[in-house]
């Protein structure tokens, strides 16, 4: 409508402002509830082959179906024969790409490497490209169930999700070793990738290079050293993409529940959102392999489909077992789906209608629609593994994922800080699942002094370092009594807990469903030096001295076993402390003599009480400067004693007084570089690489927190030997610690709990930014359109006046007053 019959019509005018105000309001209250960024985009690649179109079909069948946010492109590779020939080229949105199938300077025939080749060619010359933020990568033998959302999935930036690919043995061996810098960071992942796409932008030039090279190195082919049950180097790609994540430092989330193969059985309660049917799997005499359909042009074929897998009746009578019998209703849906894809793309290509059937009819009933109903990821469900799960039979169901909450003791004291910074940044790295929480035991004086409160989520507990009754000294004592003020004070909804000391570097997660804890049976490492389990120590501590495990350092426990548990493990300590009629070191294993150790007797006789059998893994925890067993990947380094390489050394003790924490810049002495090593003996060469690669990590630790800290440019080198003069810091911010999270200190018991991460918050600064700045806009536009409007109206009037301006001359200055009237009830309806 024209400005023009604005001004001639004031009601309607109004009304159309009010409109676009409310119409405009309502478009920034949905943009502020939005979390940024939305734009996802799906990619799949493929060959021109018949064998990849109704993997097509059926995969974008199912994109529709399951209602996927954003476009879907297929990225299809062909040589320029290929193409002459092809037929499918409307199966789906297509982005063509050169084929590299035949390698153009090799020779090499490798079709899978299109994969990565796509990538790079679709981030490189597709205008779609440009507008992106979050990328979900499939593969064209998938159905999918549910929209996968990378963030609901918990995918960050720098973290993608994926799903577990538990066969790529390469990442624990030689393989990785070769060809990544950063083995450590090998994450055996594939078949559902979700990733920001500035990290595919770094992740895909790697990606095909690391899978060219890993293609090149026959040598290393072997089913030992791949996984691959062929030895024919044809999963070179997928180590291709784990070698190259690595490379860029993308360390992913792992689950295993979102993507299932049909045949196997997921865990209960678990909805997979994704099918891969890349295996042959069955129900009952039926049984599908998508290799026998190498050469199938069922998609050209009008009124053919695959052949019916049984019905859902059929089914229900087959298997009395509820979790296999659910795998074989998983198993008829993904078929079914894929059949279901195929008859509407008959349908679409103007195939005349099929004739009818019980199986067409079922396929377009309510019963199945029911079945395949779309299916969402619960958050609160959803297990994100971090892990490297070992394969599991599809013959059992696989154990329930439990909530996982990791603990561990400090004092109020630097000494204690600069060990949190160290842990806080090796859990971030590791994937352990679950939270973190720190018991800090401080004495009230200790507290007001104090400055470390924002260095990790915290839970404040009183000190028991002096023994309010005894009167004793013995500050070990705090970590019995912090773990039982916590469970007292916290309302946990963990299943289980992970027991940790300051004084650790965690390398990868530490779980119960892969190391096998259960109710009743609690996991830990071993001590072997408490030999007071094997003497009279234990008889005169337990009634059940047979049940004493000499272990401790890293616990895994169910929390009912704990809440049972944490009381006697207090108890003992205390009785154990207060015997010293049998300090002794041939009693004891202590070879101080001094008591020390009564707060780890004090676990065991506590947990040989309740009868607590530990399962003993000696593969979780390595203490640097130990020779480790070859082909384990410990998960944890327990730096409590000293370690050196060559001339240099480490003992934490040193560190007891030096305030690293709160010292710009200050760090340990660095460790050598590992290539100087010498590789003569191989045991002592990995054990000189353990020990750097844990000094190493604790020193990134104190960089980065040091960044965080906005220390200035000026570092501060120290030794073991130099006493650093504390300086005053810049005021911390409150509520950050971690380059990962932002957490808030409080100086009452609290419940650590999730926090966003810092892309996240910056997300949310900038989308912030844009609200305002729309808000801005639109504000204006509204300010222009109500100014245009009462010049407009102005006129309008003027033209009004100057007809009546004789009758008005005598009244004018009651005129005058009707006119301000006017105009100030034209701006009280804007």
């Amino acid at each position: 409508m024209p400005i023009s019959n604005l001004a001639m019509k004031p009601a309607s005018m109004v009304r159309f402002l009010l409109v676009l105000v409310w119409v405009l309001s309502l478009g920034i209250g949905v943009l502020s509830q939005q979390q940024a960024p939305w734009r996802i985009h799906t990619l799949f690649s493929v060959e021109c082959q018949d064998y990849f179109d109704w993997q097509t079909v059926g995969l974008v069948h199912s994109f529709k179906k399951a209602k996927q946010p954003g476009p879907i492109t297929r990225l299809l590779s062909c040589t320029d024969e290929e193409k002459k020939r092809y037929r499918g080229m409307k199966l789906a949105p297509t982005f063509e790409v050169p084929s590299m199938s035949k390698h153009p300077k090799t020779g090499d025939w490798y079709p899978a490497i299109n994969k990565p080749a796509g990538v790079v060619h679709w981030l490189k010359y597709s205008k779609e490209a440009e507008n992106v933020d979050w990328v979900v990568i499939l593969d064209a033998d998938q159905i999918i169930r549910g929209p996968i959302i990378p963030w609901e999935l918990g995918a960050e930036k720098g973290r993608p999700v994926a799903a577990l690919y538990g066969y790529l043995i390469g990442c624990d061996n030689i393989l990785a070793q070769l060809h990544t810098k950063h083995p450590e960071l090998c994450d055996k992942v594939g078949g559902l990738l979700a990733m920001h796409i500035d990290d595919l932008r770094a992740l895909a030039p790697v990606w095909l290079s690391k899978t060219e090279e890993v293609r090149e190195d026959r040598a290393h082919w072997a089913r030992n050293i791949t996984g691959d049950i062929y030895e024919k180097g044809w999963i070179s790609e997928m180590y291709g993409y784990s070698f190259g994540a690595s490379e860029v430092g993308l360390h992913h989330k792992i689950n295993d529940d979102l993507m299932l193969y049909p045949g196997y059985i997921p865990r209960p309660g678990v909805e997979p959102i994704l099918f891969h049917y890349g295996l042959p799997f069955s129900v009952g005499n039926w049984s599908f392999s998508k290799l026998d359909h190498h050469e199938d042009g069922v998609v050209y074929d009008c009124g053919r489909l695959f052949p019916e897998p049984p019905y859902p009746r059929e089914v229900q009578l087959m298997e009395s077992n509820p979790d296999k019998r659910r795998a074989l209703f998983l198993s008829i849906e993904c078929m079914n789906t894929l059949n279901e894809g195929l008859l509407l793309h008959h349908a679409s290509s103007g195939c005349s209608k099929p004739k009818w059937s019980k199986y067409l009819s079922f396929l377009k009933s309510k019963t199945f629609s029911q079945l395949t109903r779309l299916k969402y990821i619960i958050r609160d469900n959803m297990q994100s593994e971090e892990t490297k799960v070992q394969d599991q039979s599809i013959e059992e169901p696989r154990r329930m994922h439990s909530k996982i909450h990791t603990i561990f003791s400090t004092e109020c004291s630097p000494y204690f800080d600069w060990q949190t910074v160290g842990l806080l940044h090796s859990f971030h790295l590791s994937g352990q699942p679950g939270n973190i929480t720190r018991l800090l035991s401080c004495t009230e004086e200790d507290l007001k002094r104090y400055t470390g409160h924002d260095l990790a989520p915290t839970h404040h507990v009183p000190s028991m370092s002096r023994h309010p009754l005894t009167g004793d000294w013995y500050p070990a004592i705090n970590k019995p009594a912090g773990v039982l003020h916590w469970l007292n004070h916290v309302d946990t909804d963990a299943e289980f807990i992970v027991i940790l000391d300051a004084d650790m570097i965690l390398r990868g997660p530490i779980t119960p469903w892969e190391f096998n804890a259960t109710r009743g049976h609690p996991v830990s490492t071993p001590y072997d030096y408490l030999i007071g389990c094997d003497n009279e120590l234990a008889e005169l501590h337990t009634s059940h001295p047979d049940a004493c495990d000499k272990v401790g350092g890293v616990i895994i426990m169910h929390v009912d076993d704990l809440r049972k548990f944490a009381m006697l493990w207090l108890h003992k300590t205390e009785e154990v402390r207060a015997d010293k009629a049998h300090y002794s070191k041939n009693l004891t294993g202590d070879i101080y003599e001094s008591g020390w150790i009564s707060e780890m007797y004090g676990y065991s006789f506590g947990a040989a009480e309740l009868n607590l059998r530990h399962i003993i893994n000696k593969d979780i925890l390595i203490y640097p400067g130990y020779v480790p067993e070859p082909g384990i990947k410990y998960r944890v380094f327990h730096y409590g004693l000293e370690f050196s390489v060559g001339n240099w050394s480490f003992d934490k003790a040193n560190w007891r007084n030096v305030d690293l924490v709160n010292t710009c810049w200050a760090n340990f002495p660095d460790p050598p570089d590992p290539s100087i090593l010498d590789s003569t003996d191989q045991d002592i060469l990995r054990r000189d690489q353990l020990s750097i690669e844990c000094a190493r990590t604790m020193n990134e630790a104190l960089r980065l927190h040091h960044e965080r800290q906005k220390c200035g440019n000026t570092h501060i080198e120290t030794t073991s030997n130099q006493i650093i003069e504390e300086k005053p810091m810049l005021a911390r911010r409150v509520g950050k610690f971690d380059g990962n999270l932002y957490v808030k200190s409080n100086p009452m018991p609290t419940t650590a709990s999730s926090v966003p991460s810092i892309p996240a918050a910056m997300d949310h600064v900038s989308n912030s930014y844009k609200s305002w700045m729309i808000f801005l806009w639109i504000f204006s536009t509204l300010g222009f359109l109500a100014l245009m409007s009462v010049v407009l109206l102005g006129r309008k009037k003027q033209k009004t006046r100057s007809k009546s301006y004789r009758n008005k001359r005598r009244a004018s200055h009651s005129g005058f007053l009707d006119t301000n009237g006017h105009d100030r009830h034209i701006y009280t309806d804007l």
